[in-house]
């Protein structure tokens, strides 16, 4: 990832400025508005922080998305395998979840989210990941290239990775081999873990002391609120707690943290598993890691509780509000989610200028 066009060089010094904007000293970000809305970190991957941040978006204009990088499988793991470079996938999710409602940023969304289906190479290659493989190839740069294509969608916040090396997933599973209930088996990769059979007992990263992206580790030192969840347990949400400099940062910010928990156990790494499990696992990957405020729908919380004393041991509150689409089907409403998060930000926060 040297290669460098002149022109794709100069944009390196002279971009101009767009919906994204840039700070004066961090590249590709907006000008800080503090004092006049909240500056949000939302850490995650796949779907869970795209229903973050289509939430999000709604209530602030300061957000960046620091994402996991561990996938490998589908068109990011092929092109993960063929070129080393970082999986794209859920980069790719996340700029689309900050497009705009208009038009411009809908079709863009639809576009990035387009998968090719032909009986050759390209099947199921989504445009995105392509266009984002692209420019890291142009640029020698994951974070200008990601700001890069921010500005051209017109997103609504800024998406950085949380490591600039792909990352691979392991995991201790109990009763993995259906044959041998009790006994503890690895599993290694993303899409493996997601889908295993079995007990997850813990995860971690290969490389096992992954450098995080400077500019993450200073989005969430310089946040007013950093949201974790939802998503997958094991391969969304606790590897950004598996990155040593990420976590000590999530330790140390003065931001306040909101915990999001899913709407229902995810089939496999999960299954079975109560609210309060959840944070359970939760600690026991990061025993330091403090929260403020855990949100949870009203109706996945079948015993308040015991999820109310798992929170306290993170020295969390909880909130419960109604959060999932009124269909029935386990998926987050970004408009109730969005107001469920600003009620948060008001009630729990110190009530800040923006309001």
């Amino acid at each position: 990832m040297t290669r460098r066009t002149p022109r794709l060089s100069r944009l390196r010094r002279a971009a101009p400025e767009g919906r994204a904007g840039r700070p004066p000293e961090t590249r590709g970000a907006r000008p800080r508005r503090r004092g006049t809305q909240p500056k949000v970190v939302a850490l995650g991957g796949g779907m869970g922080l795209s229903a973050s941040l289509a939430a999000l978006r709604r209530i602030t204009g300061d957000l960046t998305a620091v994402v996991t990088v561990a996938d490998d499988g589908g068109s990011s793991g092929r092109l993960r395998d063929e070129l080393g470079v970082l999986p794209p996938g859920d980069l790719r999710k996340a700029l689309a979840a900050l497009c705009g409602d208009d038009d411009w940023g809908q079709t863009w969304a639809r576009v990035i989210q387009h998968r090719f289906q032909s009986q050759g190479d390209l099947h199921e290659h989504a445009v995105g990941n392509l266009l984002i493989v692209a420019l890291w190839e142009q640029l020698g740069d994951h974070v200008l290239a990601l700001d890069l294509v921010g500005r051209l969608l017109g997103a609504h916040g800024r998406v950085l990775p949380m490591s600039a090396v792909p990352l691979e997933l392991e995991a201790l599973v109990r009763g993995h081999d259906p044959e041998r209930p009790d006994e503890i088996g690895t599993v290694r990769g993303q899409a493996t873990v997601a889908l295993t059979p079995g007990d997850v007992q813990s995860v971690h990263l290969l490389p096992n002391d992954p450098p995080a992206v400077p500019e993450a580790v200073a989005a969430v030192l310089d946040a007013d609120w950093v949201v974790l969840g939802p998503g997958s347990w094991f391969s969304s949400v606790i590897p950004h707690l598996l990155v040593p400099e990420l976590l000590d940062a999530l330790i140390e910010t003065k931001a306040r943290r909101v915990l999001s928990l899913n709407l229902a156990p995810q089939p496999g790494e999960t299954e079975g598993f109560s609210p309060q499990r959840h944070l359970e696992v939760l600690g026991r990957h990061a025993p330091k890691l403090a929260l403020d405020v855990v949100l949870a729908d009203e109706a996945a919380v079948p015993d308040r509780d015991s999820l109310a004393d798992a929170a306290q041991r993170f020295g969390a509150a909880v909130e419960l509000a109604p959060v999932a689409r009124p269909d029935g089907s386990p998926r987050h409403d970004p408009e109730l989610l969005a107001a469920a998060y600003d009620r948060i930000f008001r009630m729990h926060g110190r009530i800040g200028p923006w309001r």
